[in-house]
């Protein structure tokens, strides 16, 4: 008996090794070249990138317990009863648009942002599950996306935060990557598109406080407080960020995620005010306070940054946390009306308007 529970862990344990070592899914790993030079960063030390200020990072055993009983644990509420539905977008819509800035949100972190005739995707996760393979996450709230990466014209920007699988899917990327024009990232995360085939001259690495031109449009990538990895043992050997887009016309910010810390306000004063910021707000948990924000921190650091419109992301799209499926939102506009905070609350797939002063916050998730 004992020898065949051995037998079955050990088979096991192989698999898994052999799933972590062979599956496309976890990326690639920097060249000793890169390596060398992530040194010369201010976010580097002993062979890994960290944050401005030491947050937790290690969940107890304990801890760790009870978030994963809590994430199998069946609770009310944590997904819509029903499918969530999604606008539709026109692919001849998007090809043909040379208008106000504009963008669409795929729910979650994921955006299309059209600018100065631009088309630029941030955090293309457009999978169904978040993880390295579908058994080992549950599915998003839409089953239909407003567009299938397939309907997409030709991108010609895309922004990304961080590797973890909820930002930086392998099959978005593999079945997006001929048709983008070039891709922007932080520090590191570009050995994973090296490992998928993403030709390299199309790659650009940034760290923090560092700008770039694209065209007539300014990409700079901004602090955060989270951390990254997308297997057993790369935690933190990737960059994390925020980013600003400045066009001639609108800066926007987009917040990647974070932990509430002084970031947010050396952003503003550097880069602010913005007319339009996307912050994250859901995947919430006491267990880790220091990586993601809880609603009012998110209520807050749009103040900070100094945007005159916040859009509260990282939800409504996938579970990654026990809280109900609408607790991001709700709390964050009951805060949000304390201080004279104008909120923006689209339908997935709904189009958005930067500066459209006529815009209503809508409730569609009651």
């Amino acid at each position: 008996m004992v020898l065949s529970i051995v037998i079955v862990v050990a088979a096991i344990a192989l698999v898994v090794v052999l799933f972590v070592q062979f599956s496309p899914q976890f990326g690639g790993k920097a060249s000793k070249e890169a390596i060398e030079s992530y040194k010369t960063s201010k976010n580097y030390k002993d062979g890994v990138f960290k944050n401005a200020k030491d947050v937790k990072l290690d969940m107890s055993l304990k801890d760790m317990g009870k978030a994963l009983m809590g994430f199998f644990k069946s609770q009310p509420n944590t997904k819509p009863d029903h499918d969530l539905p999604s606008t539709k977008i026109d692919s001849l819509n998007i090809a043909n648009y040379n208008g106000y800035t504009r963008l669409f949100w795929f729910g979650h972190s994921t955006f299309l942002l059209q600018t100065q005739g631009k088309t630029i995707l941030i955090d293309p996760m457009l999978s169904s599950v978040p993880a390295p393979h579908p058994t080992l996450g549950s599915k998003r709230f839409s089953q239909e996306l407003p567009i299938t990466i397939e309907q997409l014209p030709k991108i010609d920007a895309v922004l990304i935060s961080h590797d973890h699988y909820d930002h930086l899917d392998y099959e978005s990327i593999k079945a997006l990557k001929d048709k983008v024009g070039h891709f922007y990232m932080p520090l590191g995360v570009g050995a994973h598109l090296l490992e998928w085939n993403v030709d390299k001259n199309k790659i650009t690495e940034l760290d923090w406080w560092e700008e770039t031109t694209f065209n007539d449009l300014k990409f700079v990538c901004t602090p955060a407080q989270h951390l990254s990895g997308r297997g057993l043992s790369d935690r933190a050997k990737t960059l994390w960020s925020s980013w600003v887009i400045q066009s001639k016309n609108d800066n926007i910010f987009f917040s990647g995620d974070s932990g509430y810390a002084n970031h947010f306000k050396e952003i503003g004063e550097k880069y602010g005010p913005f007319d339009f910021a996307m912050i994250e707000c859901g995947q919430y948990n006491e267990m880790w306070p220091d990586i993601h924000m809880f609603p009012e921190e998110t209520v807050q650091a749009g103040l900070d940054v100094n945007a005159k419109k916040v859009m509260p992301i990282h939800w409504g799209a996938l579970k990654l946390a026990m809280h109900t499926w609408t607790d991001p939102i709700e709390r964050f506009t009951t805060t949000a009306k304390t201080k004279k905070i104008t909120v923006v609350t689209p339908k997935i797939g709904e189009e958005i308007y930067v500066k459209d002063s006529t815009y209503t916050a809508k409730t569609w998730w009651k």
